[in-house]
């Protein structure tokens, strides 16, 4: 299983958050960014933002390697590449 350590580097209306995954000897570092809405909308049941990203790294995760997840992106795009990535990541 992968260990994913998420920090956030700039919190505000629309925080940044650096997400690194470590699997199978090697690591991969993400720059995430997410806005109050969404994290509010769509991080229910979690107990802080870190959780919650590190809720939408598992989700992707269980669907492809960590080498092809973009090193940048918003929270809001998951959704582009994975349609089921809202109703999933609320349970």
């Amino acid at each position: 299983m992968a260990e994913i350590d998420v920090r956030i580097v700039e919190p505000g209306e629309r925080s940044t958050f650096e997400v690194t995954v470590t699997e199978g000897g090697s690591s991969t570092t993400h720059r995430v960014t997410a806005s109050d809405v969404e994290i509010g909308r769509l991080a229910t049941g979690y107990g802080s933002e870190q959780d919650f990203i590190r809720g939408c790294f598992e989700f992707m995760l269980a669907r492809e390697p960590k080498e092809q997840i973009l090193r940048s992106f918003d929270v809001a795009d998951i959704s582009r590449y994975f349609p089921e990535f809202e109703r999933e990541i609320r349970r």
